[in-house]
């Protein structure tokens, strides 16, 4: 876990300074066991940096990727801890070996994993990163790592998008989709990062009607856009996508036409939304695109038209709302040439 230092608060109220890497002597000294330490080391340092730490869930091939690129880069700008995971999965292939060969398939692709895992952390450190790392050992492994970031207290969970069939998703459901729904911490998935840091952020937004549990995400997600666009002195741009929607007309008596006039009428009443939630935020009226359109097509053209280097969106997975907002998010996921950052509602 590096030479971090952090304060403790004894139970007398003397402050002690602690390095993380001498766990063993503290533990005894102040009573607690080794995780019960961690757990009050952790709690203090987040307090300390409120950008303190970041979950890497490193590519199954074991080599540079687009997701290690941005996670060392969001690392080196705000200081955060660096904590790398990786998936530990027999290959399929080696799954009809007898009992003894897998047994030694498995001890070799755990070495040159730990292996490949000290050499990122070593490397991370010369450029004075602290990181630690890790492997999970586990055929389903999304309750690990949700259970891991949550005990590490860490504000973003990165990964790099792994594109699947869809016959691959008809059949399994993607770790990417399972994130998507279930993951509580900021998820940041990348395709691409032409950038190290990301330089414009655009931020997918739904104001079109008002609906408190939307309401609350909508406004979620543009605190989580701001934080993470003043740590990389990004640009950032508010997105809303609008179509005609029956709901918009629900008072007519009698089916009713979209003639310009409603139309219009319509994309004004989104556009003074906007602008007022744009406004208590303080995004610059420039900034601020309202695009008539489907939001599963609009975020992605969009976004990939204009050079953004992440997408902000939410996801939602309430009974009700479940196929309207984290479904836009997953078909949004694969269409994005750069990357998203998911915040759960």
């Amino acid at each position: 876990m590096g030479g971090r230092t952090v304060v403790i608060i004894e139970a007398g109220g003397q402050p002690i300074l602690i390095n993380i890497k001498a766990i063993k002597p503290h533990c005894v000294t102040l009573g607690l066991n080794r995780w019960a330490f961690i757990e009050a080391a952790i709690a203090v340092e987040a307090i300390m940096n409120a950008y303190s730490r970041l979950l890497l869930i490193c590519h199954p091939d074991l080599h540079p990727s687009p997701a290690l690129t941005r996670a060392q880069a969001l690392a080196s700008t705000t200081g955060a801890t660096l904590h790398l995971v990786v998936l530990s999965q027999l290959p399929s292939r080696l799954a009809t070996l007898d009992q003894v060969l897998r047994a030694n398939a498995r001890k070799q692709d755990a070495e040159h994993r730990k292996a490949w895992l000290a050499d990122q952390v070593k490397a991370l450190g010369e450029l004075g990163i602290s990181a630690y790392a890790e492997t999970l050992d586990d055929e389903d492994p999304l309750k690990d790592l949700i259970r891991l970031a949550q005990l590490h207290r860490v504000e973003m969970v990165i990964k790099d998008i792994k594109h699947e069939t869809a016959l691959s998703r008809a059949l399994l459901t993607p770790l990417d989709w399972q994130l998507l729904r279930r993951c509580p911490i900021p998820l940041h998935l990348v395709a691409q990062a032409q950038t190290n840091l990301p330089a414009r952020i655009l931020v997918a937004v739904d104001l079109v009607e008002h609906d408190p549990v939307i309401d609350k995400l909508n406004d979620h997600i543009l605190q989580s856009a701001q934080a993470l666009a003043q740590r990389c002195k990004a640009q950032l741009h508010l997105l809303q996508a609008y179509e005609p929607s029956a709901s918009f007309v629900a008072y007519a008596a009698a089916p009713v036409a979209w003639t310009d006039k409603l139309v219009e009428e319509m994309s004004g009443r989104a556009r003074e939304r906007m602008a007022a939630f744009g406004g208590r935020y303080g995004i610059k009226p420039d900034h601020l695109h309202l695009v008539r359109g489907a939001a599963r097509n609009v975020v992605s053209e969009y976004a990939n038209q204009h050079g953004f280097d992440v997408v902000v969106m939410g996801t939602l997975y309430h009974e009700g709302v479940s196929k309207v907002v984290g479904s836009t998010t997953e078909q949004t996921l694969y269409k994005v040439h750069s990357s998203i950052l998911a915040i759960h509602g």
